[in-house]
């Protein structure tokens, strides 16, 4: 077998070898409708050096090469997928029938949206029955304070007559204790009352947990259950019985996941520009931010995992898609001009000495400063200056600190 390097005359018996390939989609990059003009546009693109392999003056294989990127580079490339923070599958709390499932695959649904209900004939049966509960004991207390109320007044009736030596301490002690039974009666009714309600509200719940709602608002990616079947919280999946109704995925919460060798991750900071480009779009950029670095390796793989933010939401992007990443040079903050670190003034205003003297009000005061760099006709003060003061530009050596002086006209 000759290997040799491609002409304009092997078109056609490249074509013959590419074609099948890019037909059944055993390579990824091209698309299996690619025409025959693309192809060999790619194959044969600037910076391709294209090869065959000749037996017999027959073409058998085809493959080019091209330069590699000078030295370590700048980036280090890696393979991922997309991957949801916020995921769940959605189950119901209680154990039941599906009655009635309200999601397909694809529903976008909103927080605390139905997505599915459960048989509720026995919590609505129970929910009756503690509320009836509750109304008997109630109507018991009407009764036991009617009857208090009544027991009260005996008792201080038979209190006046004793005290008056008009009957026996013995018909007192009579009223005093069904006065104190019936206290202790309206107690217990009233505890009661409080446990009834409690009741009500514990079927009320158990009513609600045959309701299953959206936990966050997302996708539907898949639906689990179907109406008439058994589906429970604790089940493992075996069996009739199910786990979850479906699966929601909070599209906003996607991120790419990828494995970077141990002997690159050095070259990963958190916040580092990367650009992550789709196995489905191979033609799409994709721009993002490293995350975090997750903080363990695998030692089967010699890898560490990587979190990367995605700066643009797109409906093409969904989760478990490959993607490819590559980890881009370290982003620069914005250079900002300078800040003065204090005040410019004309330089013949400073003295020898590091003094001025700043006018106010019709006098002059003179003020040690603390000089810096000249520029041009202006001097800087760093301290003991600040802006909007005013001062005398080439004092003569006669002024005095306080002296009186006027503005000269311009």
């Amino acid at each position: 077998m000759h290997i040799r390097q491609a002409s304009a005359s092997d078109s056609d018996a490249i074509w013959v070898i590419l074609e099948p390939m890019i037909r059944a989609s055993d390579t990824y990059p091209l698309p299996s409708d690619m025409s025959r003009e693309e192809a060999l546009s790619y194959w044969s693109t600037p910076g391709h050096q294209v090869f065959v392999a000749e037996e017999e003056g027959q073409i058998r294989g085809t493959y080019f090469l091209k330069a590699n990127q000078y030295g370590g580079g700048s980036h280090v490339a890696n393979c991922g997928y997309v991957t949801a923070r916020r995921q769940a599958t959605v189950s119901a709390k209680i154990t039941g029938k599906v009655t009635e499932v309200l999601i397909e695959e694809g529903m976008r649904v909103a927080e605390g949206a139905v997505l599915a209900r459960l048989d509720d004939t026995e919590a609505k049966a129970q929910l009756a029955l503690t509320r009836a509960q509750l109304a008997a004991a109630r109507s018991q207390d009407g009764e036991v304070r009617a009857q208090l109320q009544q027991a009260e007044r005996d008792y201080a009736r038979s209190q006046e007559l004793f005290n008056r030596q008009l009957v026996p301490e013995q018909a007192m002690d009579a009223s005093r204790a069904q006065r104190d039974t019936l206290r202790a009666k309206l107690a217990s009714n009233q505890e009661a009352i409080r446990v009834a309600t409690e009741s009500v509200t514990v079927a009320q719940v158990q009513l609600d947990n045959t309701v299953i709602r959206a936990p966050f608002s997302g996708v539907v990616v898949a639906k689990s259950a179907q109406p008439g079947e058994m589906i429970s919280p604790i089940s493992a999946g075996g069996g009739f019985t199910r786990t979850g109704i479906g699966t929601i995925v909070d599209m906003d919460s996607l991120e790419f996941q990828v494995d970077v060798n141990e002997s690159y991750i050095n070259r990963v900071t958190e916040g580092q520009p990367v650009e992550a480009t789709l196995n489905a779009y191979p033609d799409w950029k994709i721009p993002g931010s490293v995350i975090a670095i997750i903080p363990t390796a695998d030692r089967s793989k010699a890898t560490v995992k990587v979190r990367i933010a995605i700066k643009v939401k797109d409906a093409r992007i969904v989760p478990d898609m490959g993607v490819r990443v590559a980890f881009l040079g370290a982003a620069t903050a914005p250079t900002r001009a300078p800040v003065a670190a204090g005040v410019l003034v004309p330089a013949d205003a400073v003295r020898g000495d590091g003094t001025v003297f700043v006018y106010a009000d019709g006098r002059v005061a003179r003020r040690t400063v603390t000089p810096g760099q000249t520029v041009g006709t202006e001097r800087e003060i760093l301290k003991g200056l600040r802006a909007g003061e005013r001062v005398v530009v080439a004092p003569p050596a006669s002024l005095k600190d306080g002296a009186a002086v006027r503005v000269a006209d311009k």
